[in-house]
């Protein structure tokens, strides 16, 4: 498994992340052990969850892998959010000082370790200065509870704010962002990866494969698999079923035939051929779902299939340059 360094840091994850939201939630602790376990076999280092994961019981994506890991925990590279309500009254949520230093400990606790790899402010908190969430993280990193830390769905202008306010007040910066990316939804080329670049940061991309339909699943608009999530998720449905997105589909799929090989190879192919990326974060539910994403990263595409790619799924109808 290939390895990338996250930002200017000296973390390092494979290129293939696993996904942790499906667990403590959809899936049962034996499935999502077979999950992990094969991820771990197979040379995953990086799992990301969020404290918000495991619906309907917030917190249960973490506690299923607190109880999996065991003595691997060392070996892996740990990496979770916070900022999202958890509770129903919207009392547990945010990025003040009060609340990270209440998510740390319960995290800590759920995930059965001393350590957080990457602790991630999981969406921008408009009631709290950013200098406030950054000098909290910082007493945690003091404290050995967090190495590094990072930024999710934060826009280019928030990436530019709080790096210039770390560097202003000496304090540790972002090294990641995460954020949708993916052939289908590429609006944050315009922006959000040049202030990565910028700043130095590594981008962890997520819905890489656009709900499943990047993977080749989904050949017929008309006839989606039975039980799939896009056929049974509202939340699903809404934010991927367009038929924009569709003729996109119907494109890659016929470039993936014409080169023989799969569709979701082309996903992650195309994904890291961008050095902003540090791992892919995908999620799965089966053994045989991990095993596809690791082979899948071994996809090269040259600049004639990155210009044919471009065509197909730039909206504008501009091809946006390559990172």
């Amino acid at each position: 498994m290939q390895k990338r360094k996250v930002g200017n840091s000296s973390l390092e994850v494979s290129v293939v992340g696993l996904g942790c939201n499906n667990f403590g939630g959809r899936m049962d602790l034996a499935a999502t052990r077979a999950v992990v376990d094969k991820a771990i076999d197979l040379g995953i280092t990086l799992f990301d969850t969020a404290d918000a994961y495991g619906d309907p019981n917030k917190g249960g994506s973490e506690d299923a892998l607190g109880q999996i890991f065991g003595g691997r925990r060392k070996d892996i590279v740990l990496a979770t959010k916070f900022g999202l309500p958890m509770d129903a009254a919207g009392t547990m949520k945010g990025a003040s000082r009060r609340y990270i230093m209440q998510a740390i400990e319960a995290s800590l606790k759920r995930l059965r370790t001393d350590w957080i790899d990457l602790y991630q402010v999981h969406q921008p908190d408009p009631s709290t200065p950013i200098e406030e969430t950054l000098r909290a993280l910082q007493d945690l990193i003091q404290q050995g509870k967090v190495r590094h830390i990072g930024c999710s769905n934060f826009s280019a202008a928030q990436i530019d704010e709080a790096q210039a306010s770390a560097k202003d007040k000496k304090l540790t910066a972002f090294i990641s962002c995460q954020d949708r990316y993916s052939l289908l939804a590429r609006g944050i080329e315009a922006d959000l990866i040049p202030a990565a670049r910028k700043h130095g940061m590594s981008l962890l991309p997520y819905f890489p494969l656009a709900s499943g339909m990047l993977t080749g699943k989904y050949r017929d608009r008309n006839k989606l698999p039975e039980g799939s999530r896009l056929a049974t998720s509202k939340r699903h449905i809404e934010r991927f079923v367009t038929d924009t997105n569709w003729d996109m589909v119907d494109g890659l799929q016929k470039f993936s035939d014409r080169h023989n090989h799969p569709m979701l190879d082309l996903a992650f192919g195309w994904l890291l051929g961008n050095p902003t990326i540090a791992s892919v974060i995908a999620g799965a539910t089966k053994p045989e779902q991990v095993e596809a994403n690791v082979k899948a990263a071994g996809l090269r595409l040259t600049a004639d299939d990155l210009k044919e790619i471009d065509a197909l799924t730039t909206r504008t109808g501009t091809p946006i340059a390559r990172m």
